[in-house]
């Protein structure tokens, strides 16, 4: 699901950056998006995916340490993306294993899918795997799937979430 938050940061910038021509709200700007776009995710907020608005940007404020960096709070609005249990999402397969199938789903990559949450889908092992069902014909790699997500998990060293999928019940199953 994707969601709207506020954020606010604490941005700072080299004493040696603040007479170097660029202006002092762009190297802010500029610094703001770096931190950002290494963060990825937090386990309360989910991906964290683009950055919309700049709200406030306060007076800065010299370290007291000799290295004479400025703290600049930024607030800004963004986009992010989480993944909650008993949401239904359209995910791609990308791997198939005799143990179920990988999916992902935006920036989730690691949606687990175990064969013993497809009922009526068997295993047909080859170069190409996939699992076959009478009902609903044939899961394979790079197909679309609606799943039900039952369970999540975020990996704080990885800073990415986990979940497991479902695809007994209505209106799941192949795209």
């Amino acid at each position: 699901m994707f969601l709207k938050a506020q954020l606010q940061w604490n941005v700072v910038v080299p004493a040696e950056k603040l007479d170097k021509g660029l202006s002092l709200k762009k190297e802010i700007v500029v610094r703001l998006l770096d931190t950002f776009a290494a963060t990825k995710a937090t386990s309360s907020l989910g991906y964290l995916l683009a950055v919309t608005t700049l709200e406030n940007l306060e007076k800065g404020k010299v370290k007291r340490d000799t290295s004479g960096d400025v703290v600049f709070p930024v607030t800004f609005s963004c986009m992010t993306y989480k993944i909650f249990v008993g949401e239904i999402v359209e995910a791609e397969v990308h791997k198939i294993l005799k143990q179920g199938v990988f999916l992902r789903c935006g920036p989730v990559e690691n949606i687990f899918l175990s064969r013993f949450k497809m009922k009526g889908y068997k295993f047909v092992a080859g170069e190409n795997a996939i699992f076959v069902s009478e009902e609903s014909g044939k899961i394979e790699k790079g197909m679309k799937l609606r799943v039900e997500v039952i369970s999540v998990k975020y990996m704080e060293i990885e800073k990415e979430f986990q979940a497991l999928a479902n695809l007994n019940g209505d209106f799941l199953g192949p795209i």
